[in-house]
C-alpha cells in the first residue's frame, strides 16, 4: 500500500501540496517556540566582568517559602513549599570573605561592591581583578579619586552616586581584558563601601581556586551559592534570569496554542483532502480493497508528507526561532547577553506533534471511507450529506463543557488581569466544539442569510445558495478556518486592549501626585525635607516600589510575591489613592503595613513577611483600604522598605501641589510631571503587549495560510462542475459571480461563528475586570478583522475559480473532480 500511496501522491499534487503546507508551517512555528523555551530554560549567559574568577559566591535569589505550618503538617508528607524569586539584590555579610580565605586550596578571595555611578557602575578597586582590568596609565585610586575606562589622568569629574553628586579626580585609566558590559568606575575600597550605602555587606565574592574546590563548610548557615561556568553570568546579569522565566512562560503558552492550531489545521486539511477523494476511495473499495488496506494507504500518504514537511521545517525552525529571539532582544524583552539555543529536543517535539496530527487526522478521515459500503460511497462521493458521527458529538460536548467550565472559573474565581489565563484558552475549546458541528450550524446560518444575499445578487446569489445548501459539509470545511482566524484574532486583541485599559485606569486611580522627582541611583534622604519646605507643596512622599512575601499566615502569597510601595506616612494620604476604611496611613512608621481589604486582614493583625532581599520581619497592620481587584499593593514605610532594595534609597519622591521644583534638578536627578510616571508605566505595558502581538501574529499568519490553503484546494477541485455549468449556458462571468457570492457567504458565516467563539473568552473576562460584557477597544479592530477575513475568502475563492475556468468548458467537464 505504501507504493500505491506514493503513486497517488504523484497524481494528487494539489492535495499533497495543501497537506504539506499545513504540516510544514505548523511544525515550523512549534519548533521556533521550542527554541525560545530551550533558550529560557538554559538562560546561558557568558560572564563578562566576572569572567576572570573561576568561582563566584553570591546570595541566592530564590528561596523556598513554606505554604503550610511545619508544626501542623502530616509528618509522613513533605512540607509544601513554593520557590520565591527575590526582586532585590541579596547581599552577603563581609565576614564571609575571611571564611572563604581559610578554605584549603583557595589562592585569593576578592569582594565586590556595585552601585550606580552615572552611566557607569561603581566598584572597589580590588574587584578589578575579577575581570581583570589593568591600568594603562596612572595609578590606583585613593581617597577622592577614581579609575575610569576613558578620560584624562588628573582631570576632575562629577559623578552621580547614590543620594548625591560628588566630584572626583581621575587617578588612572584601566582597560578590561575583554568586553565587560557597562563601563566601570573604580573607587578605593573604603570609598566604595561608603558610597554603596550597605556598610558591612558585599554584593559578590570572587574565589580564585580550582572549580571543584569544596566551599560548603564556609557557606554553611548562609544563603550563599558557589557558582561556576555560565552560572556566573546570571549573577552579573540578574535580569537574564527573570527574562528567561518569562521566555519559558511565553514560549509555553504560544507553543501550546500553536500545537493546538496546527493539529486542528492539519486534521481539517487531511479530512478535506480525503473527502474530495471519496469517489476514488469508493472505487477502490468496489474492486476489492479492504478497509484495512484503505486505511494503510491514506496513513502512508500522510506519513510521507509528514516526513517531508517536518524534515524541511527542521532545517528552518532555528532560523525562525533566531529571528523571533532577535526581535525580543531588539525590543528590550530579553537582554542581549542571553545566548539563543535550539537543540534537537524542540525539533523532535515539533516533528512528533506534526506526525501525530497527521496520523490521527488521516486515521479519522480514512475511517469513514473504510467503513462505508462501496455502493453507498459511490452514491455519496459527489455530495456528502452524512457528517454527524458519535465521535464528533463526543468531542463537541467535551469542548463545549470545557469552554463553559473555564468561563465559570473566570467569573467565579479569578480577579483582575489574571482572569486572562483561564479566559484565553477557552477560544480553542469553543472553536473545536463549533468545528465538530459546523456543517449543521453552517446550514442553519445559510438559511438565515440566504434571503438578503439573494436579494442583493440576483441569479448568481441564487445559484450560490443552492450550491451551499447542497454542499453544506464542504462549505463548512471552508468556513472553519475563517472561524478559527477570526475567533483567535478578535479574542486575543480585545483581551489585550481591555487589559491595557484597565491597567492604565488602575494606575491613574492610584496616583494622585502632581510631580515626581526621580534618580535611578537613589535620592538623598534629606531631599524630602527640602521638597516639603518648598512653597506650594501640599504633600510629599518617598516612593519605593518592591515586593514582599507573606510567610505567616501560611499560604497567603505566591512565588511572585505581593507588590509593596514604600511611602512616607505624612505624605501618603496626599500622594496615593488609598483611603483607609479603618486605621490611618499616618501610623506607617517602623514595621507597619497598610493592606487592601481583599486580603482579609484587619487593623491590629500581625504578619510575618519576607522583604525583597530575603530579610524576614514581623509587621503590624495599621490601616485597611479598598483597592481595585487584581491591582492590590501593600503600603509600608519607605524607611523600612528602602534599605532592603538594590539601591538602598528611594528612587522617587511624589509631590502634590503646584510648586516650581525646577531648582531641585541636578545631574542624575530629574523633575517631571505625573505624566512621566504614567509614560513609564505605559512603556512597560507596551513591551508586554508587543510580545503578545508578535507571537499571536505569527499564529494568525499560520491560520491565514490555512484559510487560503483550504479555500483554494476546495475551489480548484470544482473544475468539472464549472465546465458543466458553462456547457449548459452559464458564462464564465456568471460562474465567477456565483463563486464570489459563495466567498461572501463563507466570510459571513465564518466571521459570525468566529465572533461567537471569541465571545466565549471575551465576555467572562470583561465581566471580571470591567463589569461589562463588551471589551474595551475601538470597534475598528473588529471591522478590520472581519474585512480581512472577507477579503481572504473572496481572494481564495475567486482566484482559483478564475484559474479553473480559464480552459475550454468541454475539457473541464471531462476532468476528474
Amino acid at each position: 500500500m505504501l507504493r500505491m500511496a506514493m503513486r497517488t501522491l504523484r497524481l494528487r499534487k494539489g492535495g499533497f501540496l495543501a497537506t504539506f503546507v499545513a504540516m510544514f508551517f505548523g511544525a515550523l512555528i512549534v519548533m521556533a517556540c521550542g527554541g525560545l523555551m530551550e533558550t529560557g530554560i538554559r538562560t546561558a549567559v557568558q560572564p563578562q566582568r566576572l569572567a576572570g574568577t573561576p568561582i563566584v559566591v553570591a546570595g541566592a535569589q530564590q528561596l523556598e517559602i513554606p505554604k503550610e505550618d511545619p508544626a501542623e503538617r502530616d509528618p509522613e508528607k513533605d512540607l509544601k513549599t513554593e520557590t520565591a524569586n527575590l526582586p532585590e539584590k541579596v547581599r552577603l555579610d563581609a565576614s564571609l570573605v575571611a571564611k572563604l580565605r581559610a578554605v584549603p586550596g583557595v589562592e585569593q578571595v576578592v569582594a565586590d561592591i556595585s552601585f550606580p555611578a552615572g552611566q557607569a557602575v561603581g566598584h572597589g578597586w580590588s574587584s578589578a581583578a575579577l575581570t581583570p582590568y589593568t591600568l594603562t596609565s596612572g595609578k590606583a585610586p585613593g581617597q577622592g579619586e577614581v579609575v575610569v575606562e576613558s578620560g584624562t589622568v588628573g582631570e576632575r569629574i562629577d559623578l552621580p552616586v547614590p543620594g548625591r553628586v560628588e566630584s572626583f579626580r581621575i587617578s588612572g585609566i584601566a582597560a578590561p581584558r575583554h568586553a565587560a558590559g557597562k563601563p566601570s568606575v573604580f573607587f578605593s575600597d573604603d570609598e566604595a563601601a561608603r558610597l554603596s550605602g550597605h556598610p558591612g555587606y558585599v554584593d559578590v565574592i570572587g574565589v580564585f581556586a580550582p572549580v571543584n574546590t569544596d566551599l560548603s563548610a564556609a557557606l554553611r548557615g548562609t544563603s550563599a551559592l558557589a557558582l561556576t561556568g555560565d552560572d556566573r553570568g546570571t549573577i552579573e546579569f540578574p535580569e537574564a534570569v527573570t527574562s528567561g522565566e518569562a521566555l519559558i512562560v511565553l514560549a509555553a503558552v504560544s507553543g501550546g496554542l500553536s500545537v493546538m492550531v496546527a493539529m486542528f489545521v492539519v486534521g481539517s486539511t487531511l479530512a478535506l483532502s480525503v473527502q474530495q477523494r471519496m469517489r476514488e476511495l469508493a472505487l477502490l473499495r468496489a474492486i476489492g480493497t479492504t478497509p484495512r488496506q484503505l486505511r494503510r494507504m491514506v496513513l502512508g500518504e500522510a506519513m510521507v508528507v509528514s516526513v517531508l514537511a517536518t524534515g524541511i521545517a527542521g532545517l528552518l525552525g532555528s532560523v525562525l526561532g533566531r529571528w523571533l529571539f532577535d526581535q525580543l532582544v531588539e525590543n528590550g524583552v530579553v537582554p542581549p547577553v542571553v545566548e539563543f539555543h535550539q537543540g534537537w529536543i524542540p525539533v523532535v517535539a515539533a516533528a512528533g506533534a506534526a506526525t501525530l496530527a497527521a496520523f490521527f487526522g488521516a486515521l479519522l478521515a480514512a475511517n469513514r471511507a473504510a467503513r462505508t459500503r462501496p455502493t453507498e460511497a459511490l452514491m455519496e462521493a459527489g455530495v456528502q450529506r452524512q457528517w454527524l458521527t458519535p465521535l464528533r458529538v463526543i468531542v463537541a460536548v467535551l469542548c463545549f463543557g470545557g469552554g463553559s467550565a473555564l468561563a465559570i472559573v473566570t467569573v467565579a474565581v479569578m480577579t483582575g488581569p489574571v482572569a486572562a489565563s483561564t479566559a484565553g484558552p477557552a477560544v480553542m475549546l469553543w472553536a473545536i466544539g463549533l468545528a465538530m458541528i459546523s456543517p449543521g450550524v453552517t446550514k442553519m446560518l445559510v438559511a438565515v442569510v440566504q434571503w438578503p444575499l439573494r436579494a442583493l445578487s440576483g441569479v448568481s446569489g441564487r445559484f450560490a445558495m443552492l450550491n451551499a445548501r447542497g454542499r453544506s459539509v464542504r462549505i463548512a470545511a471552508a468556513v472553519t478556518p475563517i472561524m478559527l482566524a477570526t475567533g483567535i484574532a478578535t479574542a486575543n486583541i480585545y483581551l489585550q486592549t481591555t487589559q491595557a485599559a484597565v491597567s492604565d485606569q488602575a494606575f491613574t486611580e492610584n496616583l494622585r501626585a502632581d510631580a515626581v522627582i526621580s534618580a535611578p541611583a537613589g535620592l538623598d534622604p534629606s531631599l524630602l525635607e527640602k521638597v516639603k519646605a518648598t512653597p506650594g507643596v501640599t504633600g510629599a512622599s518617598e516612593y519605593v516600589p518592591s515586593q514582599v512575601f507573606i510567610l505567616k499566615p501560611f499560604g497567603e502569597t505566591d512565588d511572585d510575591g505581593i507588590p509593596v510601595l514604600g511611602v512616607t506616612a505624612e505624605g501618603a494620604a496626599q500622594t496615593t489613592a488609598a483611603v483607609p476604611s479603618s486605621g490611618t496611613l499616618a501610623a506607617l512608621h517602623g514595621n507597619t503595613v497598610a493592606m487592601p481589604e481583599s486580603l482579609g486582614h484587619k487593623v491590629g493583625d500581625r504578619l510575618v513577611v519576607m522583604l525583597g532581599d530575603g530579610a524576614v520581619t514581623e509587621v503590624l497592620v495599621v490601616a485597611v483600604f479598598p483597592a481595585r481587584a487584581g491591582f492590590e499593593s501593600l503600603l509600608m514605610p519607605a524607611e523600612t522598605i528602602a534599605p532592603h532594595t538594590t539601591t538602598g534609597l528611594a528612587p522617587q519622591i511624589l509631590v502634590r501641589g503646584t510648586a516650581d521644583l525646577g531648582q531641585l534638578a541636578q545631574p542624575g536627578v530629574t523633575v517631571a510631571g505625573r505624566e512621566a510616571l504614567f509614560a513609564a508605566h505605559v512603556k512597560g505595558r507596551e513591551i508586554g503587549e508587543w510580545v503578545n502581538y508578535l507571537l499571536i501574529g505569527m499564529i494568525m499568519a499560520y491560520t491565514v495560510i490555512s484559510v487560503v490553503n483550504t479555500l483554494v484546494m476546495g475551489t480548484m477541485r470544482r473544475r468539472r462542475e464549472f465546465g458543466l455549468q458553462r456547457l449548459t449556458g452559464a458564462t464564465r462571468a456568471q460562474v465567477l459571480r456565483m463563486m464570489g457570492m459563495e466567498g461572501v457567504l463563507i466570510a459571513v458565516v465564518g466571521v459570525t461563528l468566529g465572533t461567537i467563539v471569541s465571545a466565549g473568552a471575551i465576555v467572562p473576562f470583561c465581566l471580571v475586570v470591567t463589569d461589562s460584557v463588551l471589551p474595551t477597544g475601538p470597534l475598528s479592530i473588529y471591522l478590520i478583522i472581519a474585512g480581512i477575513a472577507g477579503a481572504l475568502a473572496l481572494f481564495s475563492t475567486l482566484v482559483p475559480a478564475w484559474a479553473a475556468t480559464s480552459g475550454r468548458p468541454a475539457e473541464a467537464a471531462l476532468a476528474d473532480d
